[in-house]
């Protein structure tokens, strides 16, 4: 955070420990209304059975934790009821062709909801590195000589096609 790179400020003298306090007072406050927002979150969950067996179906993925669980429900609850296709396209995490006649572009991924992507990419992140499938998805791919930036973005799309595939099974099970 922010906050905690200034209360690091180099040197000394009465100007920059007045700088540190101010930084101090700021970054507490800023930690308290973080827990408050946590704990108005976890009553919400608590509150709805359905939206807790999201997040916990959504925790079982390797590299999906809890935050990133919650931020898909809360800004994906569309999760579950669409394709494989769909559901990437409204992460933002679907290749669109910039082809033009014979020409073949690049595929690139744009559009979507741009809170998504951001979760996805720590989770893709940390599933490359944590034990299980998406893991060997990744070795796979940089074996294969794509570039990790590449191999993120596509754990990025088997995440979400995964998350949507086990909430609508869920769903289905339930009912």
């Amino acid at each position: 955070m922010a906050e905690q790179n200034r209360s690091k400020i180099p040197g000394e003298g009465p100007g920059i420990a007045i700088i540190r306090r101010s930084c101090q007072v700021i970054l507490r406050a800023i930690l308290r209304e973080i827990e408050a927002i946590d704990a108005a979150i976890e009553a919400l969950v608590d509150a709805s059975p359905q939206l807790a067996r999201r997040i916990e179906v959504s925790c079982s993925l390797p590299g999906v934790g809890k935050r990133t669980a919650i931020t898909l429900a809360a800004t994906m609850p569309e999760l579950g009821t669409m394709d494989r296709r769909q559901a990437a396209s409204l992460a933002g995490v679907a290749p669109h062709p910039k082809d033009s006649g014979t020409l073949k572009g690049y595929r690139r991924m744009h559009g979507g909801r741009s809170t998504v992507k951001p979760a996805l990419f720590m989770a893709a992140l940390s599933a490359s590195r944590a034990n299980g499938p998406l893991k060997e998805v990744y070795q796979r791919l940089i074996n294969n000589g794509k570039k990790p930036i590449l191999a993120i973005a596509a754990l990025m799309r088997k995440i979400i096609v995964i998350l949507n595939a086990r909430i609508r099974d869920n769903a289905q099970q339930q009912s």
